[in-house]
């Protein structure tokens, strides 16, 4: 069975998109409901830097439509640090925040790691141990950012594999663009939008993401994010690619 492509943005508060992407005078709290009517998934940055109440994932879940998911970016105390097995308090703290609120709405959790945090196969196998299959009765999926050249090794992929957790595909100068091994849902994260494109990439290179989209998903779900760059083209990048999609 083919997997659903939703197509999002990192965020959803962001000054330059007013009055580009957001219409001119639309209140702040109507910014993330207008997401919604135009895009199928966004990255909540707020949960990387700090906790957020059970309401508050709520009442975001209010605020979009069916079909519409949210990525979670994991708190940066869970994967910033020197050894990763030792982030069990954490990991517990960031998933038992109140995420399940999101009902189904909850997309994956993204798990992003310092450009300078090489592959250590021993303690990122006993990371991927401490990740949970289920919050509150929610089933978690989990994918990886990693950042350093190292993590491009057979072992990494295959630890990712049985562990069930999808390697993010990045699109970036100097991030490896590691292909990971099926899992069931696929994430890429593409952060080469220009400003002098209107759409961010130009046509070809969504044309050509969208091919890869459409390839992914007949092993599952695919997240597709445009991220960083040129940040204020990167709403007309996911909608010109969720266009792209058809």
């Amino acid at each position: 069975m083919t997997g659903r492509i939703r197509v999002g943005i990192g965020g959803w508060v962001y000054e330059p998109w007013r009055g580009t992407f957001y219409p001119q005078g639309l209140r702040q709290k109507d910014e993330l409901a207008y997401l919604g009517q135009h895009l199928s998934a966004t990255e909540i940055n707020a949960t990387y830097y700090g906790t957020q109440k059970p309401a508050t994932f709520a009442n975001w879940a209010k605020a979009v439509p069916d079909g519409f998911q949210f990525a979670i970016k994991a708190s940066r105390y869970c994967t910033n640090r020197k050894i990763l097995a030792e982030a069990g308090e954490s990991i517990a703290k960031f998933t038992g925040q109140g995420i399940a609120e999101l009902g189904d709405r909850l997309g994956p959790i993204i798990w992003q790691f310092a450009a300078t945090k090489a592959f250590d196969r021993n303690d990122f196998a006993a990371f991927l141990k401490l990740l949970p299959a289920s919050v509150d009765g929610m089933p978690l999926r989990h994918a990886l950012e990693v950042r350093h050249a190292s993590f491009d090794d057979p072992a990494f992929k295959t630890m990712a594999q049985q562990a069930g957790a999808a390697i993010v595909r990045a699109d970036h100068d100097d991030y490896p663009a590691i292909d990971g091994l099926t899992v069931g849902f696929s994430y890429l994260r593409l952060m080469h939008a220009r400003d002098n494109e209107a759409t961010g990439y130009a046509p070809s290179a969504i044309a050509d993401w969208a091919a890869l989209a459409r390839d992914r998903a007949a092993d599952g779900d695919v997240f597709a994010f445009f991220i960083s760059g040129a940040k204020v083209r990167n709403p007309a990048a996911a909608q010109a690619l969720t266009e792209a999609l058809g």
